[in-house]
């Protein structure tokens, strides 16, 4: 007879192998709410390489390249040398490193006023107005009640935060002199979440069963390892004198002898009566059921094998490119969405502490992870300065697009490409862009 199936609740039955009953082996699968204790999460990371590459590596490729200021010559000067007199870089990357980690850190703004619990204005910033960056986890800081108006620019968002000291004293924190850094998202305490709704979770809830599982399995190999080759020697009536303390004492001196003349030249001496043989353990396949659990892994990290593991793709014709391309706009992804509206205040007071002032032209980008050689570059840039030329004409007359179009629209060109960093501060202070474009593209050149 054939099964006999039913539809029930919009759900597949089949009363003849069970499949969708309580019998339904797969029907007992479910999932549980998640719990990784700050302990927990502080032991994978110090004692495994797995979870420490899994928090390390994309807070670190989203500082490695770092941002490029568009400004005057000395203006990028002043706040380059800013960034390092505080150390933004690497206090950002701590910062994004414990977030990822804990669930979420904070970069606290110490300015020149003296009471944190007030809101933190960029206009008041002078020169020099930032004294120090300080790095602040969320097992630092415990945030307050949540502002319920709608009006408010921090909606959503916790009030204030409160910073407990060495010696118990709480130190009240407005948010406008935090930069908060979160973890993995949570859904909110609304549908189960965490209960500390200020942050979010360790990127290491999500992924610690693919790295138990991968963790796990190369520690059975390497124990395997060790059984790789047995050897076995049958001794008669063995099992009849187990039992005597003597006759013990005697066989383990006896394969103690035998065991180290065997390491010494090779040979194993034997009485007539026993037998030799070796069982070795089969190892094939090993290595392949072993990456499986590692490409588990680098999935649920969202991070590729080769950066992951730090090794050249495998396979004919295989380069990795087309998953150090996703994985490169994943980060981009991040540096733009996450960091920069986190960084907007602190870069406001970072250009009037570098600077003096505020200064409109003023901005930033993020490097591309993916950078061209200066040989790539060069090229491109002389290509688009022959296109521009041959767009301008031979003469006045044979002009495809007017020149201060073409001008304007190749500045614009080289500015978002970052081709001369500076170019459109230099070009509003001299009034001329189309002479500055003029020079560089070489359009009046003989």
């Amino acid at each position: 007879m054939g099964q006999v199936f039913s539809m029930v609740r919009d759900g597949l039955v089949s009363l003849a192998s069970r499949m969708g009953t309580e019998r339904d082996k797969a029907a007992s699968v479910f999932y549980t709410q998640p719990i990784l204790t700050d302990e927990q999460i502080v032991a994978a990371y110090r004692g495994s390489w797995l979870p420490r590459k899994i928090v390390d590596i994309p807070a670190l490729d989203s500082c490695r390249k770092w941002r490029s200021w568009q400004a005057a010559g000395n203006q990028i000067g002043l706040i380059d040398a800013e960034e390092r007199r505080l150390n933004l870089r690497g206090k950002v990357l701590e910062a994004s490193t414990k977030a990822r980690l804990f669930g979420g850190a904070a970069l606290f703004i110490g300015a020149d006023d003296a009471d944190p619990e007030l809101p933190l204005e960029a206009e008041w910033i002078g020169k020099g107005g930032i004294k120090h960056l300080t790095v602040l986890t969320r097992r630092h800081l415990a945030a307050g009640d949540i502002d319920s108006d709608p009006a408010s620019e921090w909606y959503g968002k916790p009030k204030f935060y409160r910073l407990t000291g060495a010696s118990g004293v709480q130190v009240t924190i407005h948010p406008s002199r935090l930069v908060i850094f979160k973890g993995a998202m949570t859904p909110g305490e609304e549908f189960g979440g965490l209960n500390n709704h200020a942050w979010g979770e360790s990127v290491l809830t999500a992924t610690f069963d693919a790295i138990k599982n991968a963790d796990s399995t190369a520690a059975n190999i390497a124990s395997l390892v060790f059984e790789a080759k047995i050897d076995i020697i049958k001794v008669p009536q063995f099992s009849a004198n187990i039992g005597n303390q003597a006759y013990e004492d005697a066989v383990l001196r006896r394969y103690a002898l035998a065991n180290t003349i065997k390491g010494v030249n090779g040979t194993l001496i034997l009485d007539a009566e026993e037998e030799y043989d070796s069982k070795g353990a089969p190892l094939s396949g090993l290595t392949d059921i072993l990456m499986a659990f590692l490409q588990i892994v680098a999935g649920a990290a969202d991070i590729p094998v080769t950066r992951l593991l730090g090794q050249s793709p495998a396979g004919m014709n295989a380069t990795g490119t087309a998953d150090m391309k996703n994985y490169h706009d994943r980060i981009q992804a991040i540096q733009e969405l996450d960091y920069t509206p986190a960084m907007s205040r602190l870069d406001e007071c970072l250009i009037r502490s570098a600077t003096g002032a505020r200064d409109p032209a003023i901005y930033t980008t993020w490097t591309p992870l993916e950078q061209m050689s200066e040989k790539e570059r060069a090229d491109i840039f002389k290509t688009k300065a022959e296109a521009a030329r041959a767009l301008f004409g031979s003469t006045a007359g044979e002009e495809i697009i007017p020149r201060p179009a073409l001008s304007e629209a190749l500045l614009n060109a080289f500015v978002e490409d970052g081709s001369l960093p500076g170019l459109e501060a230099a070009a509003k202070s001299s009034g001329q862009p189309d002479d500055v474009e003029q020079s560089e593209t070489g359009a009046d050149a003989t």
